[in-house]
Order: structure tokens, then C-alpha cells, then sequence
């Protein structure tokens, strides 16, 4: 599993994470506004498709809303998107590797890309599944 602080620092909240305790009780109690838009520069350099997952997680009229902090829910959905990608950039080591394997179509996930599943719980255990084999030199 990937450490917290790795997770922390692709959301740009690494101030106070030190561990997957702090990381749960600051997503409870709801992730700072900054921390979408940290995640999304890390998941892609393109403008409209940085829009469009930032859409998918939190809809713009609510993000304007939102004073300071993301909903539980909310922030729970920008952490695990934070998440897949701390672990992919763990196995690829590169940011431009990272992005290219969220983008491409995946064999093992029905040629669905990575980016398009992460959006649910089960979706982002089966991409960690995918890259640990990768790093740990199974099959997948």
C-alpha cells in the first residue's frame, strides 16, 4: 500500500499527513478546495480533460459554493483519484509514464482506461491490484 504522505503530497495537503490515520481524519472532516485542483495538474497537463474529471468529482456550481473545504464525500472521491495515481507514479517513477498508463485502455479492466474507473472505490482496488503486479512482476 502507498504511504500517506505520498497520497498527501499529490493533493498538496502534506503539511499535516503523516500517516493513514491523519489522512482519514482530514478527509472526514473534509479536504482543503486547493486539493482537487492539485490532484487534477497531477493526473493530466490537458485543460479540457482536467475540467472534465474535475466535473465528475465535484460539479463546478458546488465547487463555488464550497468556501474553504471539500464534503466528506467529496474529498473521499479527489483522495482516491490522489491515490491511484500516488501508486502508479510509485511504479512508473515518472509522471509522463503514469499519465500515459491512466489514459490508455487496460486488458485487465475490459479495455476500460484507468482514469474512467478510479472514479469508484472497487474500480481504484482493482487498478492498485493491476500495478502492484506490475511492480512486483506478475502478470497483468
Amino acid at each position: 500500500m502507498i504511504q500517506a504522505e505520498k497520497i498527501a503530497e499529490v493533493m498538496g495537503v502534506t503539511c499535516r499527513i503523516h500517516s493513514l490515520f491523519d489522512l482519514a481524519e482530514t478527509v472526514a472532516h473534509g479536504l482543503p478546495k486547493k486539493a482537487l485542483q492539485a490532484t487534477i495538474k497531477h493526473l493530466t497537463l490537458d485543460s479540457e480533460t482536467a475540467k472534465l474529471i474535475s466535473n465528475q468529482l465535484v460539479p463546478p456550481a458546488t465547487f463555488k459554493r464550497r468556501k474553504t473545504r471539500l464534503s466528506p464525500q467529496e474529498s473521499e472521491r479527489v483522495e482516491r483519484l490522489a491515490r491511484v495515481y500516488a501508486t502508479a507514479l510509485d511504479v512508473w517513477d515518472d509522471d509522463d509514464d503514469t499519465r500515459q498508463f491512466l489514459f490508455a485502455p487496460h486488458a485487465m479492466l475490459n479495455q476500460k482506461r484507468p482514469i474512467d474507473v478510479a472514479f469508484t472505490e472497487l474500480g481504484a482496488r482493482q487498478i492498485e491490484q493491476i500495478l502492484s503486479n506490475i511492480k512486483y512482476g506478475l502478470p497483468a
